[in-house]
């Protein structure tokens, strides 16, 4: 409950800065199937461009608290770190095999609960493919827990005057349609995990088409 409270007074003041910096315009692949309103659990995947993602999925998806995994880098940083262990962060330290983040990440989701994933898990370098490949945790997650995915993506046009944010929501994705009973899990995850990918690659695309 702390966390929700939390979560919301910090939307709440936050809310002038935030249209002011981002100026985020949404858009949506069919708004009569996911808005902006999330009900029950849910996984909500990105493409990662900035550190500000964090920020924006925060704000778009307004009315639900999100708990995001997030780097071991960032919770290092203090006070930046008790900050986002308040707002419900995830801790993912990627420098060891410790899965600790995903046992947390499907107690949430099994308590009906929202949780932020950017499966590239970095972010890209000058010059590489974007979206990178998607790291199998997330699909691992999605499969375990079950429950809808819904991908977004955003073009990472933060703090532009002359260009806007724009930020485009997509249908929910079924882990279990997506893949088959009569493969392994590890098929599976490979499965789904591109899946995730594509719908992101056709997500920016669509973006494109309704912003031309």
């Amino acid at each position: 409950m702390l966390t929700e409270f939390f979560n919301g007074f910090v939307k709440a003041t936050g809310w002038p800065a935030y249209k002011i910096a981002f100026r985020t315009k949404i858009y949506y692949e069919d708004k009569s199937v996911q808005s902006r309103r999330i009900k029950g659990a849910a996984m909500v995947v990105s493409n990662h461009t900035s550190v500000f993602d964090y920020a924006v999925l925060l704000f778009v998806f307004f009315t639900r608290t999100l708990r995001v995994q997030m780097a071991e880098v960032l919770f290092q940083k203090q006070p930046l770190g008790i900050f986002l262990k308040m707002m419900g962060g995830v801790y993912v330290n990627r420098d060891t095999h410790d899965f600790g983040f995903l046992a947390e990440s499907e107690e949430h989701l099994r308590r009906g609960r929202v949780v932020g994933v950017f499966p590239e898990s970095r972010l890209p370098l000058k010059g590489e493919e974007t979206p990178l490949p998607f790291k199998p945790s997330a699909a691992y997650l999605a499969l375990a827990a079950d429950v809808p995915v819904i991908p977004v993506y955003t073009n990472g046009s933060y703090f532009n005057l002359k260009k806007r944010a724009r930020v485009i929501v997509g249908k929910p994705m079924y882990p279990r349609d997506c893949v088959s009973d009569s493969n392994d899990e590890k098929e599976n995850i490979r499965i789904f995990g591109e899946a995730m990918r594509e719908r992101i690659i056709e997500l920016e695309r669509l973006l494109n088409e309704q912003t031309k």
